[in-house]
């Protein structure tokens, strides 16, 4: 009975000792699986760390592309998303102002709630230039004017590039052990766009120097890049809708200056644009500004195919029908 007690004892030891070994290594092999936990403020930014991260990442953005990116319903379930975060990545330049700062806040993620944080990653510190950064003080009588420049860099590619750099640099520094990784898959990314840059750049040539009007200061990036000189906007100040006389003496502008073409993005209201456009003889476009604003763009390769693809065939149609 003794000699059967030590068995039993030393079965149940290794039994102790098996279970305990299983564990660790499915926790291991747990821990060697897990995703880097990625949310962005924005789909296109969502769709370049896609890009960079690849099947180690886990990716989720708030806003959607056919959404106003400086409007946005604060839900509660960005907070669950926000409170699981490794990195989160953002526009910056007060775009997400408005919506972003409370879920951060409330997430209560030390990951990402410091701006000095490695999991917070304010995406324009990492472009070159930022445009229209006002030189006089800025208050409430100049409308919705950004006090630290423009935010809306993502349509000018080349920051594209720019920021997947930064991204890849921000995974390495979290994720040291897939560094490679990153750094092939950032490679790979920058290689690919700089070529469909070089395409876009050939198929814009002709229209250099073309008198656009816009709905909201939203293309001065693209513009700069196209070589688009933007002349009016819709909205007498960033986020003020458009009177009927300030209407009328913006029709009479634009007639005076034979201007061809109107953008106003998806989520604007289209029927001013589109009567402007009437009006004045100029072709309208209601274009998507981030990646998912339409059906069938879910890369940063699809939105500028599409704005280059229809603003050049605009262009080159326009006046013959």
């Amino acid at each position: 009975m003794k000699l059967y007690k030590i068995f039993q004892s030393v079965a149940l030891s290794i039994c102790f000792a098996l279970l305990t070994m299983t564990f660790f290594l499915f926790v291991s092999a747990e821990d060697a699986l897990a995703k880097v936990r990625v949310v962005t403020s924005v789909p296109t930014l969502a769709a370049i760390a896609k890009e960079i991260g690849g099947d180690k990442l886990e990716v989720e953005g708030l806003a959607k592309g056919y959404q106003d990116p400086h409007f946005v319903d604060a839900k509660p379930s960005y907070v669950l998303l926000l409170n699981k975060a490794d990195l989160l990545l953002y526009t910056g330049l007060d775009l997400e102002i408005g919506w972003l700062p409370v879920l951060i806040t409330g997430s209560r993620n030390s990951k990402i709630t410091s701006i000095n944080a490695p999991g917070n990653l304010n995406s324009s510190t990492l472009i070159p230039i930022v445009l229209e950064v006002p030189t006089v003080r800025v208050d409430r009588s100049m409308g919705d004017v950004h006090p630290l420049g423009n935010p809306h860099y993502m349509l000018d590619p080349r920051n594209g590039i720019s920021v997947a750099k930064g991204i890849a640099d921000r995974l390495k520094e979290i994720d040291p052990e897939n560094a490679s990784y990153y750094d092939e898959r950032l490679k790979d990314f920058v290689k690919r766009l700089s070529a469909k840059i070089k395409e876009w750049d050939e198929k814009l040539v002709p229209y250099k120097g073309t008198e656009v009007v816009t709905y909201h200061k939203s293309w001065v990036y693209f513009s700069d890049w196209a070589g688009f000189k933007e002349v009016g906007y819709i909205e007498p100040k960033p986020g003020i809708p458009p009177s009927p006389s300030y209407v009328a003496e913006l029709i009479r502008k634009m007639k005076e200056m034979n201007v061809k073409l109107v953008i106003a993005e998806s989520y604007y209201p289209q029927k001013t644009p589109a009567l402007i456009a009437e009006k004045t003889g100029a072709s309208f476009l209601a274009l998507p500004s981030q990646v998912g604003g339409r059906e069938g763009i879910n890369t940063y390769f699809d939105l500028f195919d599409a704005i280059v693809g229809e603003i050049t065939s605009k262009l080159a149609n326009h006046g013959k029908g």
